[in-house]
């Protein structure tokens, strides 16, 4: 089996900040990562310390948001140099990873 190196990368972002469908079309259109996934939370906080949740009763609009993707390491370095001014600092996190092709 052959492996090929990447970079995966997760931006967190919260619903409430309505990045979410510009994001994923910079990611599918004008970047053509090779995937991409979003993961809607049902809690979480960030460095404000404000509780977003959800509950039964309440369904949030502002709960957490990542949006995951990969691509080659090099594409990858482009494109968060990009999106750097998208993100505040603390909300981009990448690491390397290997996919069988």
């Amino acid at each position: 089996m052959k492996t090929m190196k990447v970079t995966m990368v997760r931006l967190y972002c919260t619903e409430g900040e309505g990045n979410l469908k510009k994001m994923l079309s910079r990611l599918h259109d004008d970047f053509g990562v090779r995937g991409a996934t979003v993961f809607r939370g049902v809690a979480g906080f960030g460095a404000s310390g404000e509780l977003h949740s959800s509950s039964l009763l309440d369904l949030s609009l502002d709960l957490p948001q990542i949006i995951e993707f990969f691509d080659e390491q090099d594409k990858v370095a482009r494109i968060l140099t990009e999106l750097a001014s998208s993100f505040k600092p603390g909300h981009v996190v990448s690491w390397s990873a290997e996919v069988n092709i």
